[in-house]
């Protein structure tokens, strides 16, 4: 139809034919130079601005911490001794735990065997006291020793000391204290003091030393079911009195064994008519040891075949 228009969009075969060139890759010579599309776009890879200033930033402080943790994890290795085999005085040994040094334990310890160098002793310490314990299978307390800086005290059923050989030196419990050695010694200025009895079979001061048997308000008593003999090799006996001495003997007698017996301190009686109103006696032996007194005269009064030494016979 003629009259009819026709709107038709669609490119034109030239304009198909330039589109197409500018696809294609062209070859060129030296020196020719081609234009780019006017519409030619360009996208960038990467952070830029601020974000890549906060990212170098963030890597610098993670440097810096990495940094500082090495050098503090090689400080506290140099300061706490570390090595294969322990750190600073202990040593991780097949037997056990092992210190060299002095060392100091903030907390309570627990170990079942504790024992020093061969070289050298063992030293508890503590600015307080020292104690251990020793505990039953239910956790209570059966022993135990405190070192403290007046007392020494030990809370126990038993206390032995033993020597070398496993032989027990002194015991204590609740009932007696026992002293097994062969003596006992006693080197206080004063001597032993005991508040109750003593039994022991010899009592002997040192060499040269003097022996006293004191008490001071109350009696003192010597017992044996045998016999006390007192002995002094090379000095003499006194025996001092403020009241009467009594010499008694139930069943045997009275025996004075000396070349001289001297009663210094009798009264001497005058010349003059006998009388025992004076109240002076004269000691008499009998033959056989038996004492007796007679009236004191000028002469002696004793008479051999004396009644009282015949009811004595």
């Amino acid at each position: 139809m003629k009259g009819d228009a026709v709107n038709d969009s669609s490119p034109g075969p030239r304009e198909v034919l330039q589109q197409m060139v500018r696809e294609q890759y062209t070859t060129t010579t030296q020196g020719t130079s081609l234009e780019r599309p006017e519409n030619q776009y360009v996208y960038k890879i990467g952070i830029y601005g601020w974000r890549k200033r906060c990212l170098y930033l963030f890597v610098l402080l993670l440097l810096i911490i990495l940094v500082v943790n090495f050098a503090l994890t090689i400080w506290i290795l140099k300061v706490m001794w570390f090595s294969p085999t322990g750190m600073g005085h202990l040593r991780v040994t097949k037997d056990g735990l092992r210190l060299e040094g002095e060392s100091e334990f903030l907390f309570p310890l627990y170990a079942k065997e504790i024992h020093s160098r061969l070289d050298s002793s063992l030293l508890l310490q503590s600015t307080q006291n020292v104690t251990v314990n020793a505990r039953n299978s239910e956790g209570e307390v059966t022993g135990r020793l405190k070192v403290g800086p007046k007392m020494v005290e030990v809370h126990s059923q038993q206390f032995q000391i033993n020597s070398k050989d496993g032989r027990p030196l002194f015991t204590v419990d609740e009932k007696e204290v026992v002293v097994g050695t062969d003596k006992l010694r006693v080197t206080g200025p004063e001597g032993a003091l005991f508040e109750h009895s003593v039994e022991t079979p010899l009592v002997r001061a040192d060499p040269f030393q003097d022996l006293r048997l004191e008490s001071p308000t109350r009696s003192l008593s010597m017992d044996a079911p045998r016999g006390v003999h007192i002995k002094a090799n090379s000095g003499k006996i006194e025996a001092l009195s403020q009241m009467d001495i009594k010499l008694h003997s139930s069943d045997g007698m009275l025996v004075l064994d000396a070349a001289t017996v001297c009663l210094p301190k009798l009264v001497q009686g005058t010349q003059g008519h006998t009388s025992s109103s004076q109240r002076l006696y004269e000691i008499c032996v009998c033959p056989d040891g038996k004492l007796y007194l007679s009236a004191a005269g000028v002469g002696s009064t004793c008479q051999e075949n004396s009644s009282v030494c015949q009811k004595s016979t």
